[in-house]
């Protein structure tokens, strides 16, 4: 099979696919899109943005003044390019998902390539979001990238990403070290041989630097395109003190939706502290594969970030398929994917049943994101097990590994 004609094809279907005449209710649904990724709210900012007007200045628009830009002059949104650009989005995703597996597995071309290609575009956690336009589609692009350039050992290039990445999703922060780390490092698979790494603690900071200075450009060039730093508290500060409690497929909002107002600075710095108490353990842990300590901390942005869609924790189970050494050592796929379709079935029907029919509240929508929540957790702990697992490789008869 030519794995180039194979990957045409697929990109083909999917531009065919986002060509079709799909109801316009995607672009309102609350799993597909959240305030900070709305492309109904991000046409907004752009016309608002073109006719003078300061779009932070209301309580719409939250997303980067970068899109503002870029929406606005060089890729102007409508009805035929917005399918072509969300659907060349997902190709370049799935393209650096092939090339991070090449890397790691040191082969060139193979059947496997095409697998991946589609693994990433038709699942539907991650086609969907991009059929209703999601900016999130737009950072899992940018995700998978800076991977992707890390794991060739492109420094500035993942840099760039990395620094575009964390400018357009701040809980993305969460990447910054394991992507150090991978390009200080290497790809290829530690997880059956764990040794302790040597990190040159010198070229570190000097990476660190320049993620630093990307940042920066990127933020001033932010702070010059929307005219001064109201974009600041509409963006990052948006995220980290859930102002808009728009429901989502996460397990903030309803929990914010009923506090109490004086409880709710510290439940903020509790939640946000929980996403960050994650970085050190898990690349102290996995330090000899990076990458898969990028992989589990995607697992985590994806369980318990503050505006999740589907998108978030598709891209982790589809970045599964560049560990395939795990699957043996995984204890409840089954479990999981089965609790996967339940919350894909639960969701979208409690979520018409309140918003739609009104004979439901919001309960309904949370219980379902609670599964779905739990689904994702199973999901990341065994994936957690699995990788720490296969150091121990095949247990004699009569013996069972039950703690590591």
């Amino acid at each position: 099979m030519d794995v180039d004609l194979a990957f045409g094809g697929l990109v083909a279907a999917r531009l065919l696919l986002a060509f079709a005449p799909l109801p316009e209710q995607f672009k309102f649904d609350h799993l597909l899109s959240s305030p900070l990724t709305s492309n109904l709210r991000l046409h907004e900012g752009v016309y608002l943005f073109k006719n003078g007007v300061d779009p932070y200045s209301g309580g719409i628009f939250y997303q980067s003044p970068l899109y503002l830009s870029v929406f606005s002059t060089l890729l102007p949104l409508n009805r035929v390019s917005s399918p072509v650009i969300w659907t060349l989005v997902d190709a370049v995703s799935a393209y650096a998902l092939v090339q991070t597996w090449r890397a790691r597995s040191g082969v060139g071309k193979s059947k496997r390539d095409a697998l991946l290609a589609a693994f990433y575009l038709f699942n539907p956690y991650l086609f969907l979001p991009s059929l209703a336009f999601s900016t999130s589609s737009i950072s899992n692009m940018l995700h998978l990238l800076s991977i992707m350039f890390a794991a060739r050992g492109e420094t500035s290039p993942a840099l760039f990403c990395l620094a575009a990445l964390v400018h357009v999703s701040l809980s993305s922060i969460l990447l910054v070290l394991p992507v150090i780390m991978l390009i200080l490092g290497q790809p290829k698979s530690g997880l059956a041989d764990p040794k302790p790494i040597s990190i040159n603690f010198k070229k570190g900071r000097a990476i660190g630097l320049e993620f630093l200075g990307h940042f920066s450009v990127l933020t001033l060039t932010s702070t010059l395109v929307s005219g001064g730093f109201q974009w600041m508290r509409q963006t990052w500060f948006v995220e980290l003190s859930l102002l808009d409690l728009t429901p989502n497929p996460g397990l903030w909002w309803y929990f914010f939706t009923e506090m109490f107002d004086h409880f709710r600075p510290f439940f903020l710095m509790a939640f946000s502290v929980h996403l960050l108490i994650y970085i050190a353990p898990v690349c102290i842990k996995f330090q000899y594969d990076p990458l898969y300590a990028a992989f589990i901390l995607t697992g985590v942005l994806g369980t318990v970030k503050a505006y999740p869609t589907l998108s978030d924790p598709g891209l982790f189970l589809t970045m599964t398929s560049l560990f395939p050494e795990i699957l043996p050592y995984l204890r409840y796929p089954v479990v999981t994917s089965l609790i996967h379709l339940h919350a894909s079935l639960l969701l979208p029907l409690f979520n018409h049943l309140w918003l739609s029919q009104g004979t439901g509240n919001a309960n309904f929508f949370y219980a379902s994101t609670l599964v779905f929540g739990i689904g994702n957790g199973v999901a990341l702990m065994d994936c957690v097990w699995a990788g720490l697992r296969i150091a121990l490789g095949e247990t004699k008869e009569g013996y069972d590994v039950i703690q590591q």
